[in-house]
């Protein structure tokens, strides 16, 4: 795994040029897969399982091994009606674990909403930055990830997850979601983040019904037309429950072969990246895609 630093014209991914200093697959460029590192007390599906550095550095370190290209690792849950947690705690659970993955050679993200918790997280190794608010949470945020200079997740985003269910209102879901997005990539672009440096991020199940999910998860093409790389963030969440999945284990973990599923199409569908918690069956999954794209080498060129 390297980092190289594509221009905007250079190598594209499902057709869509990949972003500026993105990790990408040395053996050939399919969607990739982001795994997920929740160093919280309370997210979701895996909350304090990886509250403890240690803890959190051997499941980061056995994510790459079975194929994540990228670490996401966030310290502040946003399942629905979580509330905020300080910065300083923030920074205290993220910036042990940054340093140590980035320090072993994994390429990692940060999931955070503070220009704070990003700059300093780079300055620890992180190479990316994962925003579930696309800058709205902080206003310094887009001016700090310019002056960064790394690649930017931007999440479609209405309002803190304490009361985003309130947001869930759209007169056509698909139409409204990328014309909020496509005003944000202007503002971030206005406040200097190179456009060949983000990607966009629909954000399932954030101010979304389980059916205006699905009905995003159809849509991909749309949102592929802004032109910019897509992050498909679906793993383990409540919009599967229409599958009726048996769920014996809390959390959800029961959910994981449905999130395959769904990132094998994302990724035949062409979307850049999928983000999961369960990163072997999304690694298979999206090879499985890229050979059906190319089956001479396996991978979606």
């Amino acid at each position: 795994m390297t980092t190289v630093d594509y221009p905007a014209t250079g190598l594209a991914v499902a057709g869509v040029p990949a972003p500026t200093g993105l990790p990408v697959p040395a053996a050939g460029h399919r969607c990739l897969v982001m795994g997920i590192l929740n160093v919280t007390p309370d997210s979701f599906s895996d909350g304090g399982r990886y509250l403890c550095a240690d803890a959190a550095l051997r499941h980061g370190v056995r994510m790459a091994e079975q194929g994540a290209d990228i670490v996401d690792v966030g310290g502040e849950s946003t399942r629905p009606g979580a509330f905020r947690v300080p910065a300083e705690e923030e920074l205290t659970r993220v910036l042990p674990v940054v340093r140590e993955l980035a320090g072993a050679g994994i390429p990692v993200s940060i999931d955070t909403m503070r220009s704070s918790v990003a700059e300093a997280a780079v300055d620890a190794g992180a190479v990316v930055v994962n925003d579930v608010s696309g800058g709205r949470a902080d206003p310094a945020m887009a001016r700090r990830v310019a002056e960064l200079g790394t690649p930017y997740v931007a999440m479609h985003w209405r309002a803190h997850s304490a009361g985003m269910d309130a947001h869930a209102r759209y007169g056509e879901v698909v139409k409204d979601v990328v014309a909020e997005l496509r005003a944000r990539l202007d503002e971030l672009t206005a406040a200097g983040i190179r456009t060949n440096r983000i990607i966009v991020d629909p954000g399932l199940g954030f101010a979304k019904t389980a059916e205006q999910t699905w009905q995003l998860l159809r849509r991909l093409d749309a949102l592929k037309a802004l032109g910019h790389p897509v992050l498909v963030g679906a793993s383990r969440k409540s919009f599967l429950a229409r599958l009726a999945l048996p769920d014996p284990l809390p959390g959800g973990v029961a959910r994981d072969d449905a999130t395959a599923a769904i990132s094998a199409i994302a990724a035949a569908r062409g979307a850049f990246a999928v983000r999961v918690h369960d990163v072997a069956t999304s690694a298979t999954a999206v090879r499985v895609a890229a050979a059906l794209q190319n089956p001479a080498t396996g991978e979606s060129r």
